[in-house]
């Protein structure tokens, strides 16, 4: 009776003295730092995203993305040609800055994790603000990346990953030039039985065309890849249909975007497709994506749902924190 009285007490103690900072339950949408930079996003206590930020790599690169059945939906690498090493399931790069590739595995160009700016669980969607630098093979900061990373759980396991990018010129420097190239800025390398040429995947987009043939290089406001994913153990292992669409925002600049696409697997928004740009104190680079998980094969008619609702949805802004002991925060603007 003393030791389950004690046992009630301390508990009873330790909920009073904190209780103002605590919801009556966890939140469905949680942050977990880790070590070596790593930040892990749950849902429903079970990990869903992993943000790789440490200064071991060369750019940072979110994997595992895992899909409603629990599996991985991403990959890192090409699995048919190890010299596309740099393909690391999620991840920013671009081919030409400033006469450097921050691309390939071979450069000396490096895009580092300055500081995590906040991270903010919630019952909603979980917030990740963090501050990136790309820097020349000398070490010379050529531009400072502010990314901001909202994870938001949907039903049957489903759920959206916005990226919120914005480029700016850290200080001192005048401009910096984005080269054409079709190899930036963001990109997805599917698993492999995604894939329509290592698997049994279909590649779509929003304009109703299908493989890379067809898409290459054309404009639309959403890319799907989708197909099989192996999901259980022994004699019970069988597939199932899941996807990851990829969908442009209409305020973004160049909108709709153009698409480098491979039936090998991967999806990248290029930016630069059709022309170059230069950046300046005066003209920051905004864009914002969105990433849906989903069930199915043929998921058009939700893509267009979360299309629409994404379109409709304020920004990030990140700004010092109000409250104690926080140094910045996260809101979407009014």
């Amino acid at each position: 009776m003393m030791t389950h009285f004690l046992c009630g007490a301390l508990l009873s103690i330790g909920l009073a003295t904190g209780a103002e900072n605590l919801p009556t339950k966890p939140l469905r949408c949680e942050l977990v730092s880790l070590p070596g930079a790593e930040i892990s996003f749950l849902i429903d206590g079970v990990e869903r995203l992993t943000w790789h930020g440490g200064s071991d790599v060369l750019r940072p690169f979110f994997f595992p993305l895992i899909g409603p059945s629990g599996e991985p939906l991403t990959r890192m690498g090409h699995p048919g040609a190890p010299d596309h090493d740099h393909h690391r399931s999620i991840w920013f790069a671009h081919h030409d800055i400033e006469g450097h590739s921050f691309w390939t595995e071979e450069t000396e160009a490096r895009i580092r994790q300055k500081q995590w700016l906040a991270m903010e669980s919630g019952e909603e969607e979980a917030r990740l603000g963090t501050l990136l630098g790309w820097y020349d093979p000398e070490g010379i900061e050529l531009l400072e990346q502010e990314l901001v990373v909202a994870v938001r759980p949907l039903s049957e396991g489903e759920m959206t990953v916005e990226l919120q990018s914005t480029w700016r010129l850290p200080e001192g420097r005048e401009g910096t030039r984005l080269e054409k190239t079709n190899f930036g800025l963001l990109a997805v390398r599917m698993a492999a039985s995604i894939s329509a040429r290592f698997g049994a995947g279909r590649l779509l987009d929003s304009e109703g065309r299908e493989g890379e043939k067809a898409i290459f290089g054309q404009q639309a406001v959403w890319m799907d890849y989708s197909g099989p994913v192996a999901v259980g153990q022994g004699e019970e292992r069988h597939w199932v249909e899941e996807g990851v669409a990829f969908l442009d925002h209409p305020q973004n600049p160049r909108y709709p975007t153009h698409w480098h696409v491979r039936d090998d697997g991967w999806m990248g928004a290029s930016y630069c497709f059709a022309d170059g740009e230069t950046i300046t104190p005066e003209k920051p680079l905004v864009l914002r994506y969105l990433l849906y998980v989903h069930n199915g094969r043929d998921a058009s008619a939700a893509i267009t749902k979360e299309n629409e609702a994404f379109a409709a949805r304020p920004g990030f802004i990140v700004a010092p924190g109000s409250a104690s002991h926080v140094k910045f925060e996260i809101s979407r603007a009014k």
